[in-house]
């Protein structure tokens, strides 16, 4: 199988070991990876925010980037999902109708495209640390994962899961909501952060960087020492390339 490679943009900028272990997880399950480096963002964040001709703008060059009809992986749940759910908004019925359908029906976040659609599940990887994992709004609520990234997570050698209180409660982050509902939203980080910690887990996991970022950067300012961690980046603990 080959697959399409979707980073998206703020991990391409600010987390790029995470897209290298895509790769390296992907590679090891037997699947080819085709890179677009034409890629850019997906429009997310102009959608949300209004801008809905900008999105439209980034959603045509994005079908362009991604012509294949093959399935096309990313290691983000809120951009797979706003993909996945929203194109239509901006595409139902116009001349990218058939292009928008494919892409939708490709489309697959990282933990989903391993479990459900190619059936690998245990990488050999180990990771010795007790962590507790945060379902994103986007992952849980848009996508649909619930059981995905736990069972991988089941399958690391030497990792304990522990269950946080709430931990189905938005991190508030929301993209713009931080930055428009700065106190809200980082009181909601405060909550988040301090059920992990009591827990007693040394590391928060997660399928979106996003909400990850937005709770290590709380984390941080306050002095705690809590760390935060992408699925992939321990799916590929342990074993070499």
């Amino acid at each position: 199988m080959t697959i399409d490679l979707f980073i998206p943009c703020f991990i391409d900028q600010m987390y790029p070991e995470t897209a290298m272990n895509m790769v390296k997880l992907l590679k090891k399950a037997g699947v080819d990876v085709n890179y677009n480096p034409e890629q850019t963002c997906c429009g997310q964040f102009a959608f949300n925010s209004g801008f809905w001709d900008e999105a439209k703008a980034l959603g045509n060059k994005f079908l362009v980037d991604f012509p294949n009809d093959r399935p096309v992986v990313s290691p983000s749940a809120s951009c797979s999902g706003y993909v996945k759910n929203y194109y239509q908004e901006l595409f139902h019925n116009t001349s990218n109708h058939l292009e928008y359908k494919r892409l939708v029906r490709n489309m697959y976040e990282i933990s989903d495209f391993l479990v459900n659609k190619i059936g690998v599940i245990d990488f050999g990887a180990s990771f010795p640390h007790k962590v507790t994992f945060h379902d994103s709004c986007a992952g849980l609520r848009e996508y649909g994962l619930t059981k995905e990234a736990r069972l991988l997570l089941s399958k690391v050698q030497g990792l304990e899961l522990v269950e946080m209180n709430d931990t189905h409660v938005c991190c508030g982050f929301g993209g713009t909501f931080a930055i428009k509902h700065e106190p809200i939203s980082t009181a909601m980080a405060e909550q988040k952060v301090l059920n992990a910690i009591e827990t007693g887990a040394e590391y928060i996991v997660s399928t979106d960087l996003s909400c990850l970022m937005h709770q290590h950067a709380f984390a941080r300012k306050q002095g705690l020492q809590i760390q935060v961690i992408h699925l992939v980046d321990i799916l590929a603990s342990g074993w070499g390339a």
